[in-house]
C-alpha cells in the first residue's frame, strides 16, 4: 500500500513538474505579449464563414446604397481607437492599420472605386497618400521690401489617425426562398482627411483612399481575425467581421440606387439632406413590413 502511494505521489510530482515546463516553453514563445493573464489563440484561429450561395431567380427585389460611418461618434469609436498601436493596445487594432497593414503584407487586393474593377497596388496607393506640395518661402530685403523668395518640396506622410470615416456599399434584396429581406455589404472605403495650403490657407477635405471588396474571403479572414473593444466585456471576441455581419454600427445614408446615379448632397444640404436620408431608411424597413400585409 505504501508503496502504491508513493509510487502515485512520484506520478503527480512528474506530472507537475511537466506542465510547469510545457508553460514555460508556451510562456518563452509568447514572451511579446503581456496583455493577458492567459494565453489567446481562438481569434487567430478562426476563419470566416463563407455566405450562403444566392440564386439569381431567387433575388425577386433589391437596391444598393452608400452608407457612412463617422468614426467620431461615441457608438463607432472602437473603429478609430487605439491610434498608437506601440503602446499597450491588449491585442486590440483599429479598422484603418488593420486593413494598411493587410494591403501592405499582400493579404488583400483593393479596388479604385466601388465597381471593383480596377486593382490598386500598395506602391501607387503609398506614392499618393504621402502626398508632396510646393510652399512658397518670402524673403525681405533689409529695407523690408519683398523679394522674389524661394519654394520648397513638403512632404505631407499618410497617418491612419487622420481617417475619420469609412464608406459602405450595401445591398439590400428579398430572397423567395425564405422571403425575408437581407443585406450584404459589397465593398468599404476608408476617408482620409486630406489638408493642403491653397492661397495661404490649409483647406482639409475627404478623399476615398481605396475600395476593399467585403465579400472576397481574403478580406474576411483578415477581419475575423482583428479584435475590436468592447466595452463591457474585454473578454469578448468582437471582431471586425463579426461587427459588419451583425451591423453593430451606427450610420447614415448618403446615396441609394437611383435615375440620376446622384448622391443626397448633390441635390440636398443640410437638415434636408438628413431627412433625405432617413425617408431612404423609412422606406427599406417598410418594404420588408408591406410582405406580410394581406
Amino acid at each position: 500500500m505504501k508503496k502504491a502511494l508513493f509510487c502515485l505521489g512520484l506520478f503527480i510530482f512528474a506530472a507537475s513538474i511537466c506542465n510547469l515546463r510545457a508553460q514555460s516553453a508556451i510562456d518563452a514563445e509568447d514572451e511579446h505579449n503581456f496583455n493577458h493573464f492567459y494565453q489567446k489563440t481562438l481569434t487567430q484561429e478562426k476563419r470566416a464563414l463563407p455566405y450562403p450561395h444566392l440564386r439569381e431567380i431567387d433575388v425577386v427585389w433589391s437596391t444598393c446604397i452608400w452608407r457612412t460611418i463617422d468614426f467620431r461618434e461615441k457608438f463607432n469609436q472602437f473603429f478609430y481607437f487605439p491610434t498608437d498601436q506601440t503602446k499597450n493596445t491588449q491585442d486590440r487594432i483599429n479598422l484603418t492599420n488593420c486593413i494598411m497593414n493587410a494591403l501592405e503584407n499582400g493579404e488583400i487586393e483593393v479596388f479604385e472605386s466601388d465597381d471593383l474593377k480596377i486593382p490598386k497596388d500598395y506602391e501607387t496607393l503609398a506614392q499618393q497618400l504621402n502626398r508632396t506640395y510646393t510652399y512658397h518661402i518670402p524673403e525681405y530685403d533689409e529695407y523690408g521690401d519683398e523679394l522674389e523668395g524661394r519654394d520648397t518640396i513638403l512632404t505631407e506622410e499618410f497617418r491612419p489617425e487622420d481617417v475619420f470615416q469609412a464608406r459602405i456599399k450595401e445591398f439590400w434584396y428579398i430572397d423567395k426562398q425564405d422571403t425575408r429581406q437581407k443585406v450584404r455589404i459589397t465593398g468599404l472605403t476608408l476617408v482620409y482627411n486630406y489638408c493642403r495650403e491653397r492661397d495661404g490657407e490649409r483647406i482639409c477635405e475627404p478623399v476615398e483612399m481605396f475600395w476593399v471588396p467585403m465579400d472576397d474571403m481574403r478580406v474576411r479572414n483578415v477581419l475575423v481575425r482583428a479584435n475590436a473593444y468592447d466595452e463591457h466585456n474585454i473578454a469578448y471576441e468582437q471582431t471586425y467581421d463579426d461587427i459588419f455581419i451583425n451591423r453593430y454600427f451606427d450610420s447614415y445614408v448618403y446615396r441609394e440606387s437611383n435615375t440620376f446615379n446622384r448622391s443626397i448632397g448633390s441635390y440636398l444640404t443640410g437638415t434636408d439632406a438628413l431627412l433625405e436620408s432617413q425617408r431612404i431608411e423609412d422606406n427599406i424597413a417598410q418594404i420588408e413590413s408591406d410582405m406580410w400585409e394581406y
